[in-house]
């Protein structure tokens, strides 16, 4: 049995749980996503986080560790980003659903 890479996904501060109400984690145009990944092992890790095909971010992270990103985008949508862990030929990735709004909400 393998262990796991990613230990806990945290997006906007919360943890992340793709079940939770998507509005929890919803953000405005222009208005950050935070997305930090708790990883538990040892020795370096790649870290990725991709979105609509590409790249956006990549990085080694010394395990146990923590990876941040922040991201924002410049229209409304939901997007999924994946956030993919690569160490010691084992993989595991996570999707994460971002809502993004055009205008907040009045009330």
């Amino acid at each position: 049995m393998s262990a796991h890479l990613i230990k806990m996904v945290k997006l906007n501060n919360l943890q992340y749980n793709a079940n939770r109400d998507p509005q929890v984690y919803r953000r405005v145009v222009g208005h950050p996503y935070r997305i930090q990944a708790v990883l538990e092992g040892k020795g370096p890790a790649k870290v990725a986080v991709t979105c609509e095909g590409k790249v956006l971010k990549e990085a080694t992270i010394d395990m146990p560790g923590t990876f941040s990103y922040e991201l924002t985008f410049k229209d409304a949508g939901t997007r999924i980003a994946t956030l993919s862990v690569s160490a010691d030929g084992q993989s595991e990735s996570q999707e994460l659903r971002l809502d993004t709004e055009a205008h907040a909400k009045v009330g």
